[in-house]
């Protein structure tokens, strides 16, 4: 049975003032529609979300994978944010990724 969710890298792209994309990687053993991993999620470390990308499908074939996450709006006083993905069977628990703001 798959495991937990986790975040490999990130890579977070200044696009706008206070305006970011995440390239995130992910690893989950997706094993069909039933366990799959279906969402990512940035957040502030008080833990506040700032962004969520939603995956639409199992990704059992393309391990680990990575999926964009643009027009995240961060607040010039958020200097880090925590990154952690879910799955349909296990929720939230998997490794997280911290990472550095560039302004």
């Amino acid at each position: 049975m798959a495991g937990e969710a986790d975040v490999l890298e990130v890579k977070v792209m200044k696009t706008g003032t206070d305006v970011y994309a995440f390239r995130v990687t992910v690893r989950h053993d997706d094993t069909g529609w039933k366990h799959y991993a279906n969402w990512w999620e940035v957040l502030d470390l008080d833990g506040n979300v700032l962004g969520k990308r939603v995956l639409l499908h199992p990704h059992v074939n393309e391990q680990p994978f990575k999926r964009t996450l643009t027009k995240v709006r961060i607040p010039g006083s958020i200097n880090k944010v925590v990154i952690r993905a879910h799955d349909l069977v296990h929720g939230l628990g998997g490794q997280t990724r911290t990472a550095t703001i560039p302004r």
